[in-house]
């Protein structure tokens, strides 16, 4: 039986997967994110430290809510893919008790460490940061390409994918990029909804906290007119958005 460091866990998220979940925030993660709202997740050996077990006891406590609103776990971070062993043991588990599971990740990982959590989950929630390598850097600290070969990898299975995509003015909210972006996701397989995220700074206490540099703190969060004009853009290449 394996253990795995925890982050926090919420037992009625409504905002992660369909349904009301039982989050998991997994520690660990490879990106470095200047919007991170969860920076104290970085460190991968931090945490609460959980067996598969002990997390599963606390899980089907909640099957009826599961059940009757179509719910299930999400498995989130930081990035869970961090720990892969653990993630698929759980999984598994999941799997086996008949709960619906969903994978929140950037997706920057080696392939073959992601392919039989893939398989096996049956939903994944896909954060793509920003579709231009260098603006992807900037933002996030690595290249792109591992992500979109992530991506590439869940349409040749036909995997059913939410992504996820931050507005943020000066970075990613810029028409040519959203469109460059959509266009993209449009011809993938498996696509069932994009969130787009106006990004906040809920967590800039926590670089605060841990004395790290928030480089956002003049960055104001994007107005109602260019969130529209990113689901817009997103709807008119015949995505399903919100």
């Amino acid at each position: 039986m394996l253990k795995g460091y925890i982050h926090s866990l919420e037992t009625c998220g409504t905002v992660d997967g369909p349904g009301i979940r039982f989050v998991i925030f997994m520690q660990g993660c490879n990106l470095r994110c200047l919007y991170c709202h969860n920076p104290d997740t970085w460190g991968k050996n931090r945490g609460d430290i959980y067996t598969t077990d002990e997390l599963m006891a606390e899980i089907v406590k909640y099957k009826s809510y599961f059940e009757f609103s179509k719910g299930g776990v999400t498995i989130t971070g930081g990035d869970p893919l961090t720990q892969s062993e653990f993630v698929l043991e759980l999984i598994k588990k999941c799997k086996d008790e008949g709960i619906h599971t969903a994978l929140d990740s950037s997706g920057y990982v080696d392939l073959n460490i992601a392919k039989e959590i893939i398989e096996n989950v049956d939903l994944v929630l896909l954060d793509l940061k920003c579709i231009d390598d260098e603006i992807h850097k900037k933002l996030t600290g690595v290249s792109v390409n591992k992500i979109l070969e992530f991506a590439e990898y869940l349409s040749s299975i036909n995997k059913p994918v939410w992504i996820r995509h931050v507005l943020l003015p000066g970075y990613t909210d810029d028409d040519l990029l959203l469109n460059r972006l959509a266009k993209y996701i449009s011809n993938l397989n498996g696509i069932e909804l994009c969130e787009i995220l106006p990004f906040h700074k809920m967590g800039e206490y926590k670089w605060e906290n841990l004395n790290l540099e928030y480089k956002l703190n003049s960055t104001e969060k994007p107005d109602k007119k260019r969130i529209e004009n990113a689901i817009n853009i997103f709807k008119s290449y015949g995505l399903v958005v919100r």
